[in-house]
């Protein structure tokens, strides 16, 4: 939808990828609907993952004990956390939609796009308790998250080895993503795309686009226990 400004946080080593793929898919597609689309290419970017004292600029909170926490806290309301950080809160901030496009490691996003999630959206600005899930700081937002899996979709089915995909999506959207008061799109998953043929692929890559073309009419996920559970 023209004027809309779209976030992508995207997670890969290989441009080439699949995901790269699916990242270029996503970008042209808004694009054309007239969306401002903004990409956070975390290992491009070379982003810090790891939470330390560097995130806070000049003197400390507490200076005879580092709680990383209480100190990022105290950063942000005084505008002193680290250029990054700022950097990409203001991209949060300005944007309707964020997508979330990465492989599935270890049931759970990769080490550099978790460490975005741990820096980026600290308290004062993504969550202030009690003022989290439907009451979070990030709301009227969207998030989707969009990534593939080594397993196919049976491995990640109702009674399988794997349990189903919604249990691992439950500390990604839920934990994170609603607790700071962002409504929730259905995932986008691409089951197994490195086993499947080429052919395969380009279908996935054209639902994907078919998707991304009505996802401005889509109703936000039932963000209960319930979704994830039941």
């Amino acid at each position: 939808m023209a004027g809309r400004k779209v976030l992508i946080v995207y997670a890969h080593q290989e441009p080439n990828s699949f995901n790269g793929s699916l990242k270029t898919v996503a970008v042209e597609e808004l694009s054309k609907q007239g969306c401002s689309v903004t990409v956070s290419d975390l290992y491009a970017m070379q982003f810090e993952p790891r939470a330390t004292r560097n995130d806070i600029v000049g003197c400390l909170h507490n200076s005879n004990e580092f709680n990383y926490a209480v100190e990022m806290t105290e950063a942000y309301k005084k505008g002193c956390l680290s250029n990054d950080l700022m950097e990409e809160q203001k991209k949060v901030q300005e944007a309707d939609l964020l997508i979330f496009q990465f492989p599935l490691y270890w049931f759970s996003m990769p080490a550099i796009m978790k460490g975005w999630m741990d820096r980026v959206l600290v308290q004062g600005f993504a969550h202030d308790f009690p003022n989290c899930y439907d009451s979070g700081l990030l709301q009227n937002k969207l998030a989707m998250f969009s990534f593939t899996t080594g397993g196919t979709e049976e491995m990640y089915a109702k009674g399988s080895m794997s349990g189903d995909i919604r249990y691992i999506l439950w500390p990604m959207q839920h934990g994170i993503m609603h607790f700071c008061g962002v409504k929730i799109l259905e995932p986008h998953i691409c089951f197994a795309p490195e086993y499947v043929s080429e052919e395969k692929r380009k279908e996935m890559l054209t639902a994907w686009a078919q998707r991304l073309k009505t996802l401005w009419k889509e109703e936000p996920i039932n963000c209960t226990p319930e979704w994830y559970f039941n």
